[in-house]
């Protein structure tokens, strides 16, 4: 649905899967093809340079085209005779020679091959431009001292760099995945009609390595007709990092719920409003990205069946991957370009975070102080120990500084000085600033 494009698919992946993209990516295939096989001299020279002239989408009638593959079966078959119709009108010669030796699978996957391109040359850029929102804002909040939760409740001190980093960390290594992809993944489709290549006899490799050096793209072994892994590992790694990007929005929305209210979206007029309710400030940007991330498992899990495809050529594998694997790339762009505007613009409220570290009167520091008992009294006794004090705590909503000021065995090994350092959540973020540190040499390293 277009309507829902600016929410769901606001990346620049989401053009490159057009219908007008598509088709032109398939005619430039056959124009490739013609081109490799005058090379080789299978098609005159002159055909080749016809094929090629009238290989352009604006050529097509897209409303037929849509309408007459209902019956063939795929778009590449009518696409063809649009095409051949074409160049007959200005060559009846060079019509002849219109898509020789080749299959319409070895079109389309090729073509889609050339739109992967695309896209990954789109994504790697926006994957930079996220790397460095997340790594400036890291870098910012260090030192912001917030609650860590477990379990949705307060577990200890962490900083929100750290969570920052976190994320930062997820998406250096899916960037590291999408190099090891990018020259796996990109290969052509020829194998003609059963993947022999049989059509052109003996000049069949000749013709493949000049069809692959005319798109740019790599030389397979063999045809993969119906050897889909390329595919299912395009489609993982792009539900990967909408799933990392997803994790970080829950979060986010979490810490946006009124009653913790840490974090914000960017303001802007008319973003987050409630159509009953004046007040509200939705998080729509996470709304956003949970919507995509929500839909992908489904999606892959059509990639998945897709795997199991009939012998040399498939019969419904093949043709699920048609719109499964676009949907896939433009939902993750989607998730990809939402992140990145959250990130840059995203408000954070240190003193909120501060205020919330105290909202259980001292309970999130228990731990730390159970440790320094235990260097006195052992682990399992200073646990036993203190599990009674935070439990009248929480059901009486007394300070634990005052009971433990008040307790006969602390005050044996600590003053009250020492009681109130032990308690201050400040002092307690472990070796958070040397794990952001590392995440950050590292994305450095990375540019």
């Amino acid at each position: 649905m277009k309507l829902l494009t600016p929410l769901l698919r606001p990346s620049r992946l989401t053009p490159l899967f057009s219908d007008e993209a598509t088709l032109q990516r398939m005619l430039d295939v056959e124009a490739s093809l013609a081109q490799a096989q005058a090379q080789c001299g299978i098609v005159p020279a002159q055909a080749a340079a016809v094929i090629a002239d009238h290989c352009k989408v604006a050529q097509l009638d897209l409303g037929a085209l849509a309408q007459a593959a209902a019956g063939a079966g795929n778009l590449a078959i009518p696409l063809v005779k649009q095409l051949t119709a074409c160049v007959k009108a200005a060559d009846d010669e060079a019509a002849r020679y219109v898509h020789w030796g080749a299959t319409s699978q070895d079109i389309i996957d090729s073509g889609l091959m050339l739109q992967l391109r695309d896209a990954f040359t789109e994504t790697e850029a926006l994957l930079k431009d996220l790397l460095a929102a997340l790594a400036q804002q890291t870098a910012r909040h260090q030192q912001t001292v917030m609650a860590g939760r477990t379990w949705l409740q307060h577990a200890l001190p962490t900083t929100f760099g750290l969570k920052l980093a976190g994320t930062l960390d997820a998406l250096l290594r899916w960037q590291e995945r999408l190099k090891e992809i990018r020259p796996r993944a990109l290969a052509t489709q020829f194998g003609g009609a059963a993947g022999t290549l049989a059509s052109l006899e003996e000049k069949g490799p000749q013709v493949a390595q000049a069809l692959a050096s005319a798109l740019s793209l790599s030389l397979p072994d063999t045809p993969w007709h119906s050897q889909r892994d390329r595919l299912l590992e395009v489609g993982g790694w792009y539900a990967g990092v909408a799933a990392t990007l997803g994790k970080f929005a829950s979060d986010f929305a979490l810490l946006m719920q009124t009653e913790v209210g840490e974090a914000a979206e960017p303001v802007a007029q008319g973003r987050g409003g409630s159509s009953a309710m004046p007040h509200k400030r939705n998080p729509v940007a996470c709304a956003a990205i949970l919507t995509a991330t929500t839909r992908l498992p489904g999606l892959m899990a059509t990639l998945y069946a897709s795997q199991l495809q009939q012998h040399e050529r498939a019969l419904g594998g093949w043709q699920a991957e048609w719109e499964t694997l676009p949907d896939i790339i433009t939902l993750a762009g989607g998730v990809m370009q939402t992140s990145l505007e959250l990130i840059r613009e995203m408000q954070v409220f240190p003193e909120k975070m501060r205020e919330n570290l105290h909202i259980t009167h001292g309970l999130i520091m228990a731990e730390p102080v159970t440790l320094k008992l235990a260097e006195h009294i052992g682990k399992q006794a200073a646990h036993q120990h203190l599990e009674p004090l935070c439990h009248r705590s929480l059901d009486e909503g007394v300070a634990l500084q005052t009971l433990l000021v008040d307790d006969a065995l602390i005050r044996r090994y600590f003053s009250e000085d020492e009681i109130a350092r032990l308690l201050s959540p400040l002092e307690a973020t472990g070796s958070a600033p040397v794990f952001i540190r590392q995440v950050l040499a590292r994305y450095k390293e990375s540019l």
